[in-house]
C-alpha cells in the first residue's frame, strides 16, 4: 500500500458512519474505482427491451416489476420483503418468522446464520462502507439483497456454500433478468462494488448488536 493510500485509511479508520463527508476518501476513491461503469448501459432497461422476444409476456412483466422494486426499496425491510418473494417465485420455497441483526463483523463477512436458528446477522459495517463508496440506493439496495438471499438460503436449509451461490444466482437471473446488476453480483460477488477499497487496513469501531424490530412492518433505513 503506498503512503496515498495509507493517508486515506488512516483518515476513514473508524469513522466510516462520516466518510462521504470526508474529501480525501472521495478522491482516492474516484481514481481507485468506476461504480458508474456498473450502472452503465448494458445493465439497464434498454436492453431487457431487446432480450423481450426470448421472453413471454409474463416473464417480461415479472422482472421489469422486481427490477422497479428493488431500485425503489426503502431499506432493510424493503429489501427483505423482496429477498422472500424474488426466492418463493423461482424456488417454492418460503420461511417465517426470521429475525434480522445488525453487528459490526471482520469485513470480509457479509452476514451470518447459524444453523438451527431464525436468525440472520448482517455486517452493518460493512453495508454502511458500501453506502459511502457507491453514493447509490440501488447499488446498497443490491448489495443488501444478495447477502440477505444467500443467508435466506442456508435458513430454508441450504447448507452446500457452491449450492447456495449457485441458488442465488438462479433467483436473481429469474427474476431480474441476466443483463442485471444483481445477477452480475450473483456470478462474480458483492465485493466487486468495493474492489480496490483496502479492508484490511479498516478497523470498525464494534457497536453494540441491534435487532431490527418488527423487520415485515416499520421500515429500518440504513443508517444506524
Amino acid at each position: 500500500m503506498d503512503n496515498r493510500q495509507r493517508q486515506v485509511v488512516a483518515q476513514a479508520t473508524g469513522v466510516w458512519g462520516n466518510v462521504s463527508k470526508n474529501r480525501e476518501i472521495k478522491n482516492w476513491r474516484d481514481k481507485k474505482i468506476n461504480i458508474k461503469r456498473l450502472f452503465a448501459a448494458e445493465f439497464q432497461g434498454d436492453n431487457l427491451v431487446k432480450a423481450k422476444e426470448s421472453l413471454t409476456e409474463k416473464d417480461f412483466s415479472k422482472i421489469e416489476s422486481y427490477r422497479l422494486r428493488i431500485d425503489e426499496a426503502e431499506g432493510f425491510r424493503g429489501v427483505w420483503e423482496i429477498v422472500k418473494d424474488t426466492v418463493k417465485v423461482s424456488l417454492g420455497e418460503h420461511r417465517l418468522g426470521m429475525l434480522l441483526f445488525l453487528d459490526d463483523l471482520p469485513l470480509h463477512l457479509g452476514a451470518y446464520h447459524q444453523l438451527g436458528t431464525n436468525n440472520i446477522v448482517l455486517n452493518r459495517s460493512l453495508v454502511n462502507i458500501v453506502e459511502a463508496v457507491t453514493k447509490s440506493k440501488k447499488l446498497v439496495n443490491a448489495f443488501v439483497y444478495s447477502i440477505l438471499t444467500h443467508e435466506y438460503l442456508h435458513a430454508l436449509g441450504h447448507v452446500s456454500e457452491a449450492e447456495v451461490r449457485s441458488l442465488v444466482y438462479d433467483v436473481s437471473r429469474e427474476c431480474f433478468g441476466e443483463d442485471h446488476i444483481l445477477t452480475m453480483l450473483a456470478e462474480k460477488t458483492p465485493w466487486m462494488l468495493i474492489k480496490g477499497i483496502p479492508l484490511n487496513d479498516i478497523t470498525v469501531p464494534k457497536q453494540a448488536m441491534e435487532l431490527i424490530k418488527d423487520l415485515e412492518k416499520p421500515n429500518q433505513r440504513y443508517i444506524v
